[in-house]
């Protein structure tokens, strides 16, 4: 559900009964538009977000831990500055607005007074504005003088609500009567149209529990939904993500205690997906930059080896002219000697240099032919080289591309740095930087791992015991995937969860896939290969199945 004011009512009210008379003990600003206050209330702390950001504005509880920069930003300067160890008064909305107003008692060595945190819940237009006396002390997001706005934002000036929507205000009954007079079609789209606070969704949820009547009954009717205080707080969520929260209680969603609990759920899975579709997409452009790269490289490779392709015929121009100095002179442009190679005894013309001698010509082809066939000898690792991190490349693709986690990625990120291609983290982030394990599912008693990138997978192979089941996709880039057997026979019904598992985590796309599996003792890594690179004898193959591979990671 939308922050609409509807939720934003019901939200102030939970968090006025649980933050009513807590205070402020920190103040941190992991996000350019996001606010965490650390309060003790009395029984224990508890962390409120106050997000600003027009994709998940709102003000809610949190256990999410966040790093916060090195250097604090200047708000969160000036929060600490003013509501440093502040007890919260109330929380309350102004009007049926979607704006919290947080009201706090803030007490110096020198002064005590009251200052109100405005959380404006707006979408694009949300922001934090912290004000004493109706005067703003600053706010998250300012506007200029000279910018053609209707409110001034800015430290000094007065602090003006919004304007109002031309639409009714719910909690006047007759203007809401009014407003809801003149004929309609789709009572949902009328209220969401003609009355204040209300997203669509909620007017569709007013509209779906109305028994019908006049104006009149339909007017008492939204007032009593809108201003009732139950809650029956949920989540909806499908296989792909959360799709979204909501204050009553909705079909095929699953139910919380209380809207904070919702909203802290919702937001968490929203910004943890958008976190690794980012961090997918910076990845994915480390390694196409990398792929420009090693293409360019081996098209000037692939031009310098054709610009030398002729160097055999080079050579055989300067026989020919070792051979018929007696013939020739200097001065001359060019000569047509006979081909004694060509059975067919055919003549080859050869250009000449005309300052110099025959013999002197013949050592310049020589020179030519010693050349193009040392760049050709150099040429053939350089294109080995370039083909070989060319297909390196091209198999760390599928595990960004079959990534589900922050872990997933973090194991690929290591390796990319591994190599040279990422930037290695600061010595901050790196010491708190957890090893990240392998994939872990149980079937039937067996574990089964699955590496999540190319290092991941060389020290899956390493760990493994000799009797152990490795599977890989046949002739595709995929995970290496393990079977724990402990001396143990392995059921088809495993060997196929495992090869669907190889399947799902390949760059088959999530298509079924030939999948070749053999004992750990059959699989070797060649000594100075690329990681990930194995060989391995004596297997069977399966069909990897990624349908079969149905089923959550085993924490």
């Amino acid at each position: 559900m939308p922050q609409d004011a509807f939720t934003i009512r019901l939200a102030a009210r939970e968090l006025n009964a649980a933050l009513t008379g807590g205070r402020i003990n920190r103040i941190n600003q992991p996000d350019r538009d996001a606010v965490a206050l650390l309060i003790y209330t009395g029984k224990r702390t508890v962390k409120l977000l106050l997000n600003a950001n027009a994709t998940d504005c709102g003000v809610y509880f949190t256990e999410e831990e966040r790093e916060n920069p090195a250097v604090a930003p200047n708000f969160c300067m000036l929060l600490r500055k003013h509501l440093q160890s502040a007890e919260i008064l109330s929380v309350e909305t102004a009007g049926f607005e979607r704006i919290l107003t947080i009201t706090l008692r803030c007490v110096s060595d020198f002064s005590a007074c009251e200052r109100v945190l405005y959380a404006e819940i707006m979408g694009k237009y949300s922001n934090l504005i912290l004000t004493e006396n109706g005067v703003i002390l600053g706010a998250l997001k300012t506007t200029t003088a000279d910018e053609a706005c209707r409110r001034l934002i800015l430290p000094g000036a007065p602090y003006v609500f919004p304007a109002p929507q031309e639409k009714a205000d719910p909690s006047d009954r007759a203007a809401l009567i009014r407003a809801l007079e003149a004929p309609f079609e789709d009572t949902a789209d009328a209220l969401f149209r003609r009355v204040a606070g209300l997203a669509p969704c909620t007017a569709a949820a007013i509209a779906a529990c109305f028994a019908g009547g006049d104006t009149a009954a339909l007017a008492d009717h939204v007032q009593r939904y809108i201003f009732s205080d139950e809650t029956q707080p949920c989540v909806k969520e499908t296989p792909g993500g959360v799709v979204d929260f909501y204050a009553r209680r909705t079909a095929g969603a699953r139910p919380f205690p209380t809207l904070m609990q919702a909203e802290c759920y919702y937001y968490t899975k929203k910004r943890g997906a958008r976190r690794v579709e980012n961090m997918r997409r910076r990845l994915l452009t480390i390694v196409r930059n990398a792929e420009k790269k090693q293409e360019k490289r081996l098209a000037q490779i692939l031009e310098k080896r054709q610009a030398a392709a002729d160097a055999e015929t080079v050579r055989l121009k300067g026989e020919l002219l070792t051979a018929n100095l007696y013939a020739l002179t200097r001065g001359m442009r060019a000569c047509e000697l006979v081909n004694y190679y060509d059975e067919a005894g055919k003549t080859i013309k050869i250009a000449l240099d005309e300052t110099l001698t025959p013999a002197q010509n013949a050592q310049a082809y020589y020179k030519k032919y010693r050349k193009q066939k040392r760049t050709l000898e150099a040429l053939v690792p350089q294109e080995k080289e370039v083909r070989e991190e060319l297909l390196y490349l091209a198999g760390v693709r599928p595990f960004l591309l079959s990534a589900e986690t922050e872990e997933d990625l973090a194991a690929a990120e290591e390796e990319l740095q591994a190599c040279g291609l990422a930037p290695l983290p600061q010595e901050r982030a790196r010491k708190k930087k957890p090893e990240v394990p392998f994939r872990t599912y149980e079937k039937e008693g067996f574990t089964v791992y699955v590496g999540r990138s190319n290092i991941q997978n060389d020290k899956l192979v390493r760990q493994s015991a000799p009797d152990d089941v490795w599977l890989h996709a046949r002739q595709v880039h995929s995970a290496h995937v393990v079977i724990r057997t402990q001396g143990r026979s392995v059921p088809e019904s495993v060997l196929a969860f495992a090869a669907g598992l190889c399947a799902r985590f390949s760059a088959g796309g999530g298509d079924r896939l030939p999948v070749d599996c053999c004992p750990i003792k059959n699989v070797k890594k060649p000594k100075g290969s690329k990681a990930g690179f194995v060989t391995y004898t004596d297997y069977r193959t399966l069909e990897g199945d990624p349908a079969r591979a149905a089923g959550k990671e085993t924490p």
